[in-house]
């Protein structure tokens, strides 16, 4: 059996469990199901939401919780990964979880696991669901990391399943079209009970696998619709609606086909968690996520986004240009190995006067020489300024950016970690 506890510290439980398990990403449900039984964790809440999709997972969230916690209703939130702290990766009440806690957890899954090895992703979802199995939550909102059918967070049978947009990410282990990824989403369905699409040209076997299992499916478009009024919006689902709401407080036109489907699996939940029109109005306003085209004001703008992929840069691409400026956009992009930069670049190509390839602190990053190739084989060799981390480019537009340009840090939750950590300022 092993030692209780192992370790003091967080930082050295985490370090510890990067070593753990002999591959980061190992997609099975055995070995995370089996300790989750002996925590007895599969229940996290007396409600339990899944959200899985290639883009607008953490926004769909971060509205269910806004929402539900103005409701009034106790609520713990799970997403991956965080941004400046692990602890951010689960939420109670809105509140950060404490190291102490962690640590306790870690400490519970270690003694639990026996002969199993988990890896850091796989810890660190028992432990988010350990902890919320013991704080007599109402809801509880889990986010998938990867995938949907064999994401260890799927070890819980959801009583509701968001699917947000499918777009191509993760090839390696989800696969190279719509279709093959939206199979994989799909697992986080469950018989007889909601399952919400909220990409309104959902891929066929999405649609198949909803209809294989006798999922109570609803998309947008079809079961729900969205109609623009200005500033406001209406919201039209089965059995009720919803007139002249504020937008959602997250930027992005896009975040309104999150919010349409936050507000369907409400209208489905509603026999257990009612809400009124009140708290989805204020959720909506005071909803707030880092890193997602996040701007910083100030004479040299800033637009901090964690976006990776051609779907999520599109969407970025559609906020810049609503938002004209009379100087030049600087884009700081550092990506993972694996991201097709290509793709992704060549949505932002337009609204991106230069490029500046950054290496990150990761050993899955692609080198700054490897990022200016790809780039310049959109882009061409002349708008590509190559820099050897984020604190040289950091450095470089302290010096060069003037007042009326914008820097753009995209790329990866990493780059834009790195940047925010140097409290760019450039007043």
């Amino acid at each position: 059996m092993n030692s209780y506890p192992r370790f003091s510290s967080l930082n050295d439980w985490l370090e510890w469990q990067e070593t753990l398990h002999p591959s980061s990403i190992d997609l099975s449900l055995e070995r995370v199901g089996q300790v989750a039984d002996r925590l007895q964790c599969r229940e996290p809440a007396k409600v339990v939401i899944s959200v899985a999709g290639t883009n607008g997972k953490g926004s769909s969230v971060a509205m269910l919780e806004a929402i539900l916690l103005r409701a009034g209703y106790r609520v713990g939130c799970y997403t991956s990964p965080h941004l400046f702290r692990y602890n951010e990766r689960l939420r109670l009440q809105g509140e950060s979880i404490s190291d102490s806690a962690l640590c306790d957890s870690f400490a519970r899954i270690d003694h639990a696991r026996g002969e199993n090895t988990l890896t850091y992703f796989e810890f660190g979802t028992l432990a988010a669901l350990d902890i919320m199995a013991r704080e007599s939550l109402q809801v509880a909102l889990l986010e998938v990391g990867l995938g949907g059918r064999l994401d260890a967070v799927n070890v819980v049978d959801a009583d509701a399943a968001l699917i947000t947009s499918i777009g191509i990410d993760h090839t390696a282990w989800l696969g190279r079209d719509r279709d093959s990824i939206a199979r994989e989403k799909a697992g986080i369905m469950r018989p007889a009970k909601p399952a919400v699409c909220g990409d309104a040209d959902p891929p066929a076997s999405l649609i198949a696998e909803a209809n294989r299992i006798g999922a109570l499916w609803r998309v947008l478009g079809a079961d729900f619709s969205i109609k623009q009024a200005g500033r406001r919006w209406h919201w039209q689902g089965q059995r009720s609606s919803y007139r002249d709401l504020p937008e959602p407080a997250l930027p992005g036109a896009h975040q309104l086909a999150n919010a349409a489907s936050v507000l369907m699996v409400l209208e489905m939940l509603r026999t257990c968690l009612p809400v009124t029109q009140t708290a989805i109005e204020s959720g909506l306003k005071w909803v707030r996520l880092l890193g997602r085209i996040e701007t910083v004001p100030g004479r040299v703008e800033q637009v901090l986004d964690v976006s990776h992929n051609a779907q999520a840069a599109q969407a970025l691409a559609d906020v810049l240009r609503q938002r004209p400026l009379s100087g030049k956009t600087h884009a700081v992009i550092g990506m993972l190995q694996d991201k097709d930069t290509e793709s992704f670049v060549r949505m932002l190509e337009a609204a991106v006067s230069r490029w500046y390839p950054v290496g990150l602190q990761t050993d899955r990053a692609a080198t700054a020489q490897q990022l200016a190739r790809r780039l310049a084989s959109v882009v061409g060799l002349e708008r590509v300024t190559t820099c050897e981390s984020v604190t040289g480019a950091f450095k470089r537009l302290k010096a060069e950016a003037r007042p009326g340009d914008r820097v753009l840090v995209c790329g990866s939750f990493y780059t834009v970690a790195e940047w925010a950590s140097l409290q760019a300022d450039f007043e």
